[in-house]
């Protein structure tokens, strides 16, 4: 999968973030259980969709490989704001991005945002 490393499911923690089905998800909790007498010790993962909120389970044996999104953040100034697209320039490199609104924030032409990126898809997520 393309913007993406594969680490062991031994190795993720609370809090950092996994790619399963072109979707890149946040853990939010894990739980392992022991090795059986004819399988290996299993993790189920309880994950939420970083874009969507959409929450959802992995169950895998602690020694399969997963996906894991290269996440890239970021801050940048709004320059202007046009339907559902918010043009802003970055703060390090100076390039025009274009992110998707988010009607929970208060977006406005000269503020501040902190952005994110995961496997091509740009999310807002803060505003100052």
């Amino acid at each position: 999968m393309p913007g993406t490393t594969r680490v062991e499911i031994r190795t993720l923690k609370v809090g950092r973030y996994v790619a399963i089905d072109e979707s890149a998800y946040k853990i939010l909790g894990m739980s392992k259980s022991k090795p059986g007498k004819h399988g290996s010790a299993k993790a189920r993962i309880e994950l939420e969709d970083i874009f969507t909120g959409q929450k959802r389970s992995h169950v895998g044996t602690v020694t399969d490989s997963i996906n894991v999104p290269m996440i890239e953040k970021g801050s940048a100034i709004v320059t202007h704001i046009q339907g559902n697209e918010v043009h802003a320039m970055d703060n390090k490199t100076y390039e025009t991005l274009i992110l998707p609104t988010d009607p929970e924030l208060n977006l406005e032409p000269g503020g501040e945002i902190q952005w994110m990126e995961a496997m091509g898809r740009y999310k807002i997520t803060r505003d100052h």
